[in-house]
């Protein structure tokens, strides 16, 4: 894993905004907001994927999957995004309780059987596609204690949305417009 310049100081965030958003999920609970994002296909593996009015953000495959290896693949970007949501509610409710954070860092591994290659491969019927199990190792520099830091990570743990993409069964809905 590459060595990543953290500063001793994390940036904050804006605690009232927090409260703010805090105030209005208790408000209205059962608001859903739908997230929206366009794929497109440039080639071989490599796709463009579009969210809101950002830039494209590539994903591609390893070349041991057939791809040009210039991004992570979509396997390696659900880890990452993961990553980031356990790291955003770490950050939330850190705030929200008044620990000031200097260092946050999370490794990932996520096992996963590759072998039904999209379909064209091992394709028994009784195959567990997808991630079988994700170790998060959290290294976490705050000013409190060991208990509360591990109060921390399960209750970020427990409420991020991503993991719970996770641990909980989400249909996927397959429509062919054209």
């Amino acid at each position: 894993m590459t060595e990543v310049y953290i500063p001793s100081c994390l940036r904050p965030i804006d605690s009232t905004g927090l409260k703010n958003l805090s105030e209005q999920g208790k408000a209205n609970p059962e608001t859903i907001k739908t997230l929206k994002s366009k794929t497109v296909l440039e080639g071989q593996f490599k796709n463009l994927n579009y969210i809101r009015g950002l830039d494209p953000i590539i994903v591609d495959e390893p070349p041991g999957l057939l791809g040009e290896d210039t991004a992570p693949n979509p396997s390696e970007m659900a880890l990452l995004s993961l990553g980031s949501c356990l790291s955003v509610g770490i950050q939330a409710n850190a705030t929200a309780r008044g620990i000031p954070l200097h260092k946050l860092e999370i490794e990932l591994e996520g096992d996963i059987n590759i072998t039904a290659v999209w379909g064209t491969g091992d394709i028994d019927p009784n195959k567990l596609l997808g991630v079988r199990e994700v170790r998060a190792f959290f290294t976490i520099e705050a000013d409190c204690s060991k208990e509360e830091l591990e109060d921390l990570v399960q209750h970020a743990t427990k409420w991020s949305p991503v993991a719970n993409t996770y641990i909980n069964k989400v249909p996927v809905k397959p429509h062919l417009v054209s």
